[in-house]
């Protein structure tokens, strides 16, 4: 039991953090910077941690660029002020998502500026039959550790962990939570102390200021897991991360 529980965090935590560290503080907002060789090797380590949920550099970066642009109007692609439910979102989520992918509809060149792409890897990482493989592997894995049936029940999660990520933020941090800075959206801080999400619950913060690498520290409590690790590459010398607006000027504003 221990090893599939073990697992399903490991799993969990992984998947998010290459999300918000590469997929979104990278790709779309451009937090920090590395080399092309680096950014080839994240590519890799996506799909290895992300596995069957693997997204698009390509895709989520421009997608999330039009949220930002567009948070809460019509044309956001994922808005609980014009969705009636969580599942119509995430649906229109992922049709807006396979569209930018694919490139079958036509986006703002103000979108894609600077947005990593790697066409043929994306191609093998997100077809069917990488998909496939990865979800044999978690469902062989359960096969040999599960010992009790409850157990089960968390196998599919492990084949949509990304959607569930990008719902429990751009369904719940739009509805529930506190806000430190009244922005034109209806973006909130949906968890105080983030345990769960690896700073990325600090969805007021970010839409405050979007490139900002620390979506914590504006309040004592706001502490942003990935931020911290950011930081230890960044004294690896693996990243660069870009100036930010000091926290004291932001957490002042925010009082």
């Amino acid at each position: 039991m221990a090893a599939i529980l073990i697992f399903f965090v490991l799993h969990w935590y992984s998947s998010l953090f290459f999300q918000t560290f590469f997929l979104h503080r990278y790709s779309a907002h451009g937090a920090f910077t590395m080399s092309k060789t680096t950014e080839k090797v994240v590519f890799v380590l996506t799909w290895i941690f992300q596995g069957s949920n693997y997204l698009s550099a390509y895709g989520y970066g421009v997608m999330h660029r039009m949220h930002h642009a567009f948070a809460d109007t019509p044309q956001d692609p994922h808005s609980p002020k014009y969705d009636d439910n969580i599942f119509k979102m995430m649906w229109k989520t992922k049709t807006t998502y396979s569209e930018i992918t694919a490139k079958t509809i036509e986006v703002d060149p103000r979108f894609t500026k600077n947005v990593p792409e790697w066409p043929a890897f994306d191609k093998f990482a997100r077809s069917w039959g990488s998909r496939l493989a990865w979800g044999i592997a978690y469902t062989l894995f359960y096969w040999h550790f599960a010992t009790v049936w409850w157990l089960w029940l968390l196998l599919p999660l492990h084949y949509i962990l990304t959607p569930i990520h990008g719902a429990i933020i751009n369904w719940f941090a739009h509805i529930y939570g506190y806000r430190n800075f009244e922005v034109g959206d209806t973006s909130r801080n949906f968890l105080p102390v983030d345990f769960l999400m690896m700073g990325e619950s600090y969805h007021n913060n970010h839409h405050k200021y979007s490139s900002r690498p620390n979506f914590g520290g504006i309040r004592w409590h706001e502490i942003d897991p990935a931020y911290y690790i950011m930081l230890l590459l960044n004294k690896m010398k693996i990243i660069k991360l870009s100036k930010q607006k000091s926290v004291a000027i932001a957490a002042k504003q925010a009082a």
